[in-house]
């Protein structure tokens, strides 16, 4: 499986194990990221260690999720990037929108 889901201490874990994350897995995470929204869960880590690209597409399905978490007063944190989802993020400026971390550890321990 290359969306890989799992839960510590109430936040749900996302490790986006692809290469590439585009338009064709996006539809299938915006319906992982769905489930769990809709049955009440507010916290997320989203791993993109192992992400070299990721399409607008994608990278729209985790913004329009993070304004329905904030709504429920959550909040999703992003990890790690490669080089070149790294300068994308920075372009779009949505480096300035999530909390970003260098390790799943981090990123959880700033749920507080």
């Amino acid at each position: 499986m290359d969306l890989i889901r799992s839960e510590k201490k109430g936040i749900i874990i996302f490790r986006i194990n692809l290469s590439r994350a585009t338009l064709k897995e996006a539809e299938e995470f915006k319906n992982m990221l769905k489930k769990d929204i809709d049955s009440g869960k507010s916290k997320f880590v989203i791993d993109l260690s192992f992400c070299e690209f990721i399409d607008s597409t994608f990278l729209g399905t985790i913004v329009i999720s993070l304004k329905k978490v904030t709504a429920i007063g959550g909040d999703i944190k992003l990890v790690g990037f490669q080089p070149a989802v790294r300068s994308m993020l920075e372009l779009t400026r949505i480096s300035k929108v999530f909390e970003t971390f260098e390790s799943t550890d981090e990123a959880l321990s700033s749920f507080k």
